[in-house]
């Protein structure tokens, strides 16, 4: 019963931070996403400019710098006021952060299958077990050369995280014209490859 009970929990929990996710992406509370959306932006583009060295410190500096002025603050203002409120921060002090053994298996779990499931997919695709989707990979690997030379690592990284916020918005309000346009571009493409397919000695696919 006991077991039943956590899997329940952590299953409402998981439930919970996926929801808030969603809304955050959706722009459900816009000064919440506002906030989290320019600040992640602000830590890329200074990123840019700084190292992660320097970025990491002065971000460690600010968050010093708040918590140490309001704890004098509050320290201060108890003596004056001679109350005995406690620490500011016993809360969170309290809060229970550490992560359980059955947590870090769940996740060590989830990051060994992703895993195995991805070397299984590069293996399939380097030794050629389909033709056509080596083809593809190949493709890909091609273009993203062309990305590589006009942006870097940190600038495709700013870029995801502006599609992120706006992208769902976007497909929310014009959904059913996306769709009309995605489902006539994929009828194209499986034309294509239908084509490839049938010139291409060995490209067809085993019927399962």
């Amino acid at each position: 019963m006991q077991a039943s009970a956590d899997m329940t929990r952590k299953e409402c929990s998981w439930s919970s931070w996926k929801g808030q996710a969603i809304d955050l992406l959706y722009w459900r509370n816009v000064k919440q996403s506002g906030a989290v959306f320019s600040s992640v932006l602000l830590l890329l583009f200074s990123l840019t400019q700084f190292s992660v060295v320097s970025v990491g410190a002065y971000l460690a500096l600010a968050a010093l710098s708040a918590t140490i002025s309001f704890r004098i603050y509050k320290s201060v203002l108890q003596a004056v006021q001679k109350t005995d409120e406690g620490h500011p921060f016993k809360a969170y002090l309290e809060m229970e952060i550490a992560m359980s053994q059955d947590q870090i298996s769940k996740y060590a779990d989830k990051i060994l299958l992703y895993s195995n499931t991805c070397m299984k997919e590069l293996r399939r695709l380097f030794l050629v077990q389909d033709l056509v989707d080596s083809l593809k990979f190949a493709v890909l690997m091609w273009l993203l050369t062309y990305v590589g030379a006009l942006f870097n690592g940190l600038t495709l990284l700013i870029l995801a995280v502006v599609s992120m916020f706006t992208l769902p918005v976007v497909y929310e309000k014009h959904q059913a014209q996306i769709d009309q346009y995605v489902g006539l571009i994929r009828t194209q493409v499986n034309s294509v490859v239908g084509k490839i397919q049938a010139k291409i000695p060995g490209a067809k696919r085993k019927e399962e």
